[in-house]
């Protein structure tokens, strides 16, 4: 049966004639989640809401999963026809009693422009679906011929396929080339336009999808011609004087009959080592007829031999797949490797003693270079940037917030004037993403977790060079000295500037205009690297200073929460520092001290100055932790702060999850009373984690939330393994090694690596300064597997722009340094 599936499949893609048989699909049924249902369509109407911070995240509104894929989003009345990121989007409602069997309504708004509407969507026989829009009054005259019902498909799924408006033929381009207005607007033409139907990819049964339309014209739009992260657009424009079913669509996915999801069988892309537990997850379609067994073949030169079978284990289900477990732990001779199954083999793999042994070097060598501030950066014949931000930077003004998430109050907490140039911010630090910025709560996390890494695991590692008077990098070129120190000096730089100009931590450093944020390429053309001076007249230079206002603005609020986590970061890197620059060992240590002491009786400011899910109201207290333990090891157990971290016990206790890494790195420092205290909240951590990791079957944390959760796997291994130090009768290594497998390709949706370049399959098309090339940075981590409500896991693998999957952030990549030289410790412990 599975052999005649799978020929029926393939006959369909070759031959396209699942057209014919798609009159008898199934007709989709309403799920207890309120989705639309049937086996390979998934229709997910406002699960998701659009972002009230960075507004249009290409997960909202209506959405189409067909043949496993999310091919279609943001389903919604929108203002514009090819809307980019920071456009309006609607506020929604409420979710409202259907009108007919299987329908689901939904009410939303645009407040500002006093439109109101319903959206309304049900199953229709014979498969497919009916959008129905109701507005509550019929549009204001302004927006007639602006506002209509918007349709974004995802570009990768239909490059170089075709489409038809009507009976009119047309291409979906793979690069954006036009038309556009002439009216200097920046907005696109359609690409097609004036029939009541159209059909994507009629060649391709597998993301053919057809839209009626009962009154309204249809247009299709390529949006990236507005911004590379734009979709391909159908819309139909909203009639004047209209009201009820203003726009009516019927919309036809292709569903090939029979389909099921071909099985994903994931393991860790780097390999095993040969002592280590091998155990490789497979997920499933519920549908689909799985075999019992699964194989793992040799790979010689004289091809695959069969070496080991065994059964696949049920693991439960998750989300919306079962999953399967394949156990070959008992193979320990090295070699090359691959997993056969369902009549499928996967890529390679090695087992061999030295598998993890370089698994953190391109994030070392490559990724923490090219997100170096204020440095050119150079790789043999490519410049991944000049020096950037030598214009770095002027005062923000009071009380805006950003299109970032940085606010600033009526307070700057600041000795300069709004738009004043602020001399000394030019130096060091780390661009925390693709959008350039300094966040200094993440700059801090560099900072620490490579001491710790330095200090644990050792990390003597020289390819790069390092040359902060010339501002010159060059990667694979030792100079004498571990890059891991270089990079510690570096991150101190921007910290100690920040306390030497302030007296404090500052919020960050970011891009004054969306035009600016949006930039994408080399970092050194972002700026003009001049000072501004209103003086100076248009275009005029003079002195090292130009009338260009595109400096960065400073967000210069106080708060307690960074300045722990800056002191903290500081004292680590005291330690660091002290032989390699005693003179910088000093004044980190000094500056350290005092933000300490000033902040040991703080509460919470009113805001945390970045829209970053409460890092100050909810991490206060852990940041006093984490500052007393990392003073209280650099000046090997002063009594000030072994006597604060005994009174912050309680803090440890109602947090020890995260606390756990720093209130264990202080046993050597505490009395035996502290070390009891510490076993028996590991030993309760141990219950609850089992509990929490029982509920999936990766045996790590998996984010819910609008950001995916490699760095909260790559903390929750560096931890756990912090606990299997101090206590190994209580915690064993195998937390770690599940947060590596994760991190490296055992996680859901696809079996990528998600750090670039690492592994034999990885991340190869990240959200990074290069994005708008479809490429990557080698070494960077991204984010990982999503989960769109109400649960399908999604890790698109040739999208880049979807950051909440795709987005290298620099704290996370060395969360992954620490996790990985954890994880390589583990595996020692058992060769």
């Amino acid at each position: 049966m599975l052999k005649a599936r799978r020929l029926l499949n393939a006959t369909c893609a070759t031959l396209a004639l699942c057209s014919a048989v798609s009159l008898h699909a199934q007709t989709l049924e309403v799920s207890p989640e309120e989705t639309l249902e049937t086996q390979g369509l998934s229709v997910i109407v406002e699960q998701n809401p659009f972002s009230p911070i960075f507004f249009d995240e290409k997960n909202a509104g209506i959405q189409i999963i067909l043949h496993g894929e999310r091919i279609a989003t943001d389903g919604e009345v929108r203002l514009d026809p090819t809307p980019e990121q920071w456009a309006p989007v609607p506020t929604f409602g409420e979710r409202l009693p259907g009108g007919a069997p299987g329908e689901i309504a939904v009410s939303s708004s645009y407040p500002d422009v006093n439109l109101s509407y319903r959206v309304k969507v049900s199953p229709e026989e014979g498969g497919g679906f009916r959008i129905a829009v109701d507005l509550d009054e019929p549009l204001p005259p302004e927006l007639a011929g602006k506002a209509g019902f918007n349709l974004d498909f995802l570009p990768t799924a239909y490059f170089g396929k075709t489409y038809l408006m009507g009976d009119q033929p047309g291409l979906f381009p793979r690069n954006p080339s036009g038309p556009m207005e002439t009216d200097g607007s920046g907005n696109p033409k359609p690409l097609a336009e004036g029939a009541r139907a159209i059909t994507l990819s009629p060649e391709d049964p597998m993301t053919r999808v057809t839209i009626t339309s009962d009154a309204a014209p249809l247009a299709l739009y390529d949006a990236r011609n507005r911004a590379q992260n734009g979709w391909f657009v159908v819309r139909s424009l909203i009639p004047a004087g209209a009201r009820e079913n203003a726009v009516v669509w019927h919309v036809r996915p292709n569903v090939i009959p029979g389909w099921t999801r071909p099985p994903v069988v994931s393991f860790n892309q780097a390999g095993y080592t040969p002592n280590r537990s091998k155990v490789a997850l497979i997920e499933l379609d519920p549908a689909f007829e799985a075999p019992d067994e699964a194989v793992l073949v040799k790979l010689t030169a004289a091809g695959e031999q069969p070496v080991f079978t065994a059964p696949v284990r049920p693991r439960g289900k998750f989300l919306r797949y079962d999953y399967a477990a394949f156990d070959f732990s008992s193979v320990r001779e090295p070699g090359i490797y691959a997993i056969s199954y369902a009549g499928e083999t996967t890529n390679p793999f090695p087992i061999a003693a030295d598998a993890y042994d370089r698994i953190w070097q391109p994030s070392l060598d490559t990724f923490l270079p090219v997100q170096m501030d204020h440095v050119a950066v150079r790789e043999q014949y490519r410049v991944w940037q000049s020096a950037p931000h030598l214009d770095d930077a002027r005062q923000a003004p009071p009380n805006i917030t950003h299109f970032d998430g940085y606010r600033m109050g009526a307070e700057l907490d600041s000795p300069f004037q709004p738009g004043e140039h602020i001399a000394g911010l030019d130096v060091g630090g780390f661009q925390d993403a693709g959008d350039f910025d300094i966040q200094t709560p993440q700059n801090a996390a560099v900072v620490r977790d490579l001491v710790w890494t330095r200090e644990l695991f050792g990390l003597d590692w020289d390819e790069t060079s390092v040359d902060q008077a010339s501002r010159e990098v060059e990667i694979r070129k030792p100079d004498g000295v571990p890059d891991a120190l270089q990079q510690i000096r570096h991150g101190v730089l921007q910290l100690l500037a920040q306390y030497k100009v302030f007296g404090h931590s500052i919020v960050g450093i970011i891009d004054p205009t969306l035009q600016q944020y949006t930039h994408l390429g080399d970092a050194g053309s972002q700026t003009d690297g001049l000072l501004y001076d209103a003086s100076l007249g248009e275009n005029v230079v003079e002195g090292g200073r130009s009338d260009k206002q595109d400096d960065r603005w400073a967000f210069t609020t106080r708060y307690p929460t960074n300045d722990l986590a800056v002191s903290g970061a500081l004292a680590a890197a005291s330690r660091a520092m002290a032989k390699f620059d005693p003179a910088m060992s000093a004044e980190a240590l000094a500056a350290a001290k005092a933000l300490w002491a000033e902040q040991q009786d703080a509460d919470v400011n009113s805001s945390d100055g970045r829209d970053d899910g409460g890092f100050q109201a909810r991490f206060l207290d852990l940041a006093k932790v984490s500052a007393t333990v990392e003073l209280m090891i650099t000046t090997e157990g002063d009594p000030v702060y072994t006597a604060r971290l005994a009174e912050l016990i309680p803090a440890i206790e109602s947090d020890f999850d995260r606390a756990s890494g720093a209130a264990v790195r202080a046993l050597p420092y505490m009395d035996a009373a502290y070390r009891a205290r510490i076993k028996a909240l590991a030993r309760e951590a141990k219950t609850r984690v089992d509990a929490e990791m029982a509920a999936n079957p990766f045996g790590v944390p998996v984010s819910r939330g609008a950001w995916a959760g490699s760095g909260q796997v790559a903390d929750f291994g560096a931890r756990m393994y912090l606990l299997h130090q101090a206590f190994p009768d209580v915690i064993g290594p195998e937390y770690t090694l599940h947060a590596l497998d994760y991190m490296l390709g055992r996680h859901p949706a696809n079996n990528l690596s998600l750090v670039s370049a690492v592994g034999t399959r990885s991340k190869l098309i990240g959200y990074g300064h290069n994005r708008a090339d479809y490429s990557f940075i080698p070494g960077g981590m991204v984010p990982g597997v999503i989960v769109i409500k109400p649960g399908f896991p999604e890790l698109k693998t040739d999208w880049p722009f979807l950051w909440f999957e795709n987005e290298y952030t620099v704290a996370t990549t060395t969360a992954y340094i620490l996790a990985a030289k954890a994880a390589i410790a583990a595996t020692e412990e058992g060769s």
